[in-house]
C-alpha cells in the first residue's frame, strides 16, 4: 500500500513539474545559489568568519564551530542541485530546506527538513547498523513530516549510492508542496511528504568536519497554497 501511495505522489509531483515548466518556459531556469567567487546571497547565522571560505570556485566549510549558514531569502517550491565531498572519514553535514534560518533554542542547528550528507565511514565509527547511510531525510527540532522509507521519524535511502572521502557526490533535491524527493548521484532513492513547513530558508551545515560544496543552483517553481503557519518566520 505504501509503495503505491508513494508512486502516485511521485507521479503527481512529476505532472505538476511538467505543467509548471510548460506554462512558464521563459521564466523557469536554474540559477546559481553560490557564484564560485564569494559568499554573496548567504548569511552566516552562528558560525565564524573562518568557517566558510571560497577557494578555486569551491565553497569550503571547516566544520567548526557547529552551526549553519542560510540563504538570504526564503524558497517554497524548487529543485536544488548541489555537489559535495567530505574531506575526513566519517564526516557529517547536510543541507536544510524549509528552515527557520535560526538556531533552535539552545541547539546550534535549525528547525527544518534535513537532507543528510554522511561520509561512508560514519556508520562504522559510531557503531551503527549498515542501514544507517547517507541521504537520510528527516524533520528536525520537533518539525513533522511523513517518511517514505521509515526508520523512526527519518526516511532512509533505499540504495547506497554515495562515494567516499575526497570524491564528489551530487544531490538533486525536489521540494514541492510539502513533499521532498532526493536523487543521489543520478537516481531517486528517498523521499518524505506532508512536511509541517512548506516555505523557508535553505541552510548549509557545519558539523565538526571539513566538507566542500560546488555547483549549487536552484530552479524556483511556481508557489502553491501555503498558509502563514506553513511558512517559516522571516529573519531580519
Amino acid at each position: 500500500m505504501n509503495y503505491y501511495r508513494t508512486s502516485l505522489l511521485t507521479l503527481i509531483l512529476c505532472l505538476s513539474l511538467f505543467t509548471a515548466i510548460a506554462q512558464n518556459t521563459d521564466e523557469l531556469m536554474f540559477k546559481p545559489l553560490f557564484n564560485g567567487k564569494d559568499l554573496s546571497g548567504w548569511v552566516d547565522v552562528n558560525t565564524s568568519p573562518d568557517t566558510w571560505k571560497v577557494e578555486d570556485g569551491i565553497l569550503v566549510c571547516s566544520g567548526n564551530p557547529i552551526g549553519v549558514m542560510r540563504s538570504d531569502r526564503q524558497y517554497e517550491n524548487f529543485i536544488l542541485e548541489i555537489e559535495w565531498r567530505h574531506m575526513e572519514a566519517g564526516g557529517n553535514s547536510g543541507v536544510f530546506v524549509w528552515s527557520e534560518g535560526t538556531p533552535f533554542k539552545d541547539n546550534p542547528l535549525t528547525k527544518a527538513i534535513e537532507v543528510q550528507m554522511l561520509e561512508l565511514a560514519w556508520a562504522e565509527q559510531h557503531n551503527q547498523t549498515d542501514a544507517y547511510v547517507h541521504g537520510e531525510l528527516f524533520p528536525t527540532m520537533g518539525m513533522t513530516a511523513i517518511p517514505d522509507n521509515p526508520r523512526g521519524i527519518r526516511s532512509k535511502s533505499l540504495e547506497k549510492r554515495c562515494k567516499g572521502k575526497g570524491e564528489w557526490n551530487k544531490y538533486v533535491v525536489v521540494c514541492v508542496d510539502g513533499t521532498v524527493k532526493l536523487s543521489v548521484n543520478g537516481k531517486f532513492v528517498n523521499g518524505l511528504r506532508a512536511s509541517e513547513r512548506k516555505k523557508g530558508y535553505i541552510c548549509l551545515e557545519a558539523e565538526g568536519s571539513e566538507i566542500h560544496f560546488r555547483n549549487i543552483r536552484l530552479l524556483e517553481l511556481p508557489p502553491g497554497i501555503t498558509s502563514e503557519a506553513q511558512t517559516a518566520p522571516l529573519v531580519d
